[in-house]
C-alpha cells in the first residue's frame, strides 16, 4: 500500500468512531410530578421539546425520551425515580422539588437538570448556585434574593385594598422550601397592614376548608405558594375564590389564565426551553458540577380584569400600567 493511501486509511479508521458516536442515539429521561394528560405540564414539555429541537436533538431521531408522569402519586414518584435510573439514561430532566429529591435517593452519578425548582441549595440539592457541585444542576423558581413572597402580599393589598387577613395556602409536602417563600410573606404583613400567616392543606376538602375560614368574615384574602400540590388544584383553587369573593395572588400566569384575580412569577415556558439548553450542554460532555444553578431572568405580572370586575374591585392605573398581560 502506497504511504499515501495509508495514510488516507488510517484517517478514516481514526474517523469511524467518531462519526458513530456523533450518530450513536442517546437517552434523556424525564421524570414530573403532574400527570401526561395535564395540559400545563404539556405546554412546559412542549418548550422543552422546542429547546431540545433547536440545540439539534429530535425524539426519535438522535435522542430517545423516556417520560414517567407521577401524577400527584408520591409512591409512584419513588417508584419511577427507581425505574428511570436503572435504564442509565445520559442525563435525567427533573421537574418539580419533590422529583429531585426522589432522583437523589437513586443516584449520585447520572447527571440531573432540574426545572420548577426552589431553593436548590437550602435543600441540599447543589453545593452552591454557582458551584453545584456535584450531578445535580438546574434552574430555579427564585432570585438570589427571596423577596416575592413579600413581593405577592404588596400585589394583593394594591388590587385589593381592604384586605385584612391574607393566609398563603401550600401543600407541606410537596413544598419542603415554603419557609423560602413564607418567611418574607410573613415578614412584610405589618407593613402592609395585613395579618399573614400560613396555611397548610394536604387535600381538596383542606383547600375549602382553609378558603372558607378566610371568607367567614370581611377583609379575607390569599396568596397561592408554587408547589405541585397548588399546581395540579389550580382549577379548584381559583373555583373557590371565585365562589367565595376572595381576593387571590397567584405564583404563575396559568392561574390567571383561568380565572385567577393576579398572578406574579416568572416566565415557566421560558425556563423550560433554557433548561434544553443545559441537557444540551451535558449531552456535549458538559459535568452539572461545573453548570451554575441559573435564576429566573423573565417575570411576568398578568391581572384577569373580568375576575377584578366580579369582585367588585377597582383597578389602580399604576398596576394595570405594569402588568405584562391583561384579560378581558
Amino acid at each position: 500500500m502506497r504511504r499515501r493511501d495509508f495514510i488516507a486509511f488510517g484517517g478514516a479508521a481514526i474517523a469511524w468512531p467518531r462519526a458513530a458516536q456523533a450518530s450513536e442515539m442517546r437517552r434523556i429521561a424525564v421524570l414530573t410530578t403532574f400527570g401526561d394528560s395535564d395540559a400545563l405540564a404539556q405546554g412546559w414539555d412542549a418548550a422543552f421539546r422546542k429547546g431540545l429541537d433547536e440545540s439539534g436533538w429530535h425524539d426519535g431521531r438522535n435522542v430517545k425520551i423516556d417520560y414517567r408522569w407521577a401524577a400527584g402519586d408520591a409512591d409512584r414518584l419513588r417508584a419511577f425515580a427507581k425505574e428511570l435510573v436503572a435504564l442509565q439514561p445520559d442525563v435525567i430532566f427533573a421537574v418539580t422539588t419533590p422529583t429531585v429529591a426522589a432522583l437523589l435517593r437513586e443516584t449520585r452519578a447520572l447527571p440531573i437538570v432540574f426545572a420548577q425548582v426552589s431553593d436548590p441549595v437550602g435543600l441540599g440539592f447543589v453545593a452552591s448556585l454557582a458551584r453545584p457541585g456535584g450531578n445535580v444542576t438546574g434552574f430555579t423558581n427564585i432570585n438570589i434574593e427571596s423577596s416575592i413572597g413579600g413581593k405577592w402580599l404588596e400585589l394583593l393589598k394594591e388590587i385589593a385594598p381592604a384586605v385584612r387577613r391574607v393566609a398563603m395556602i401550600y401543600n407541606p409536602p410537596t413544598a419542603s422550601f415554603a419557609g423560602y417563600y413564607l418567611r418574607p410573606f410573613e415578614a412584610a404583613g405589618p407593613a402592609s397592614g395585613v395579618q399573614a400567616s400560613a396555611a397548610a392543606v394536604h387535600s381538596d376538602a383542606d383547600i375549602e376548608n382553609a378558603i372558607e375560614v378566610l371568607a367567614r368574615e370581611p377583609g379575607g384574602g390569599f396568596v397561592v405558594l408554587p408547589d405541585t400540590f397548588t399546581g395540579i388544584h389550580r382549577d379548584q383553587i381559583v373555583s373557590l375564590a371565585a365562589r367565595y369573593r376572595l381576593p387571590a395572588v397567584y405564583p404563575f400566569r396559568w392561574f390567571a389564565e383561568i380565572g385567577g384575580l393576579l398572578s406574579y412569577g416568572i416566565d415557566s415556558d421560558d425556563m423550560f426551553r433554557r433548561a434544553a439548553s443545559y441537557v444540551d450542554r451535558i449531552l456535549k460532555g458538559a459535568k452539572p458540577a461545573d453548570l451554575p444553578v441559573q435564576a429566573p431572568t423573565k417575570y411576568e405580572l398578568v391581572v384577569n380584569l373580568k375576575t377584578a370586575k366580579a369582585l367588585g374591585l377597582s383597578n389602580p392605573e399604576s398596576l394595570l400600567s405594569r402588568a405584562d398581560d391583561v384579560i378581558e
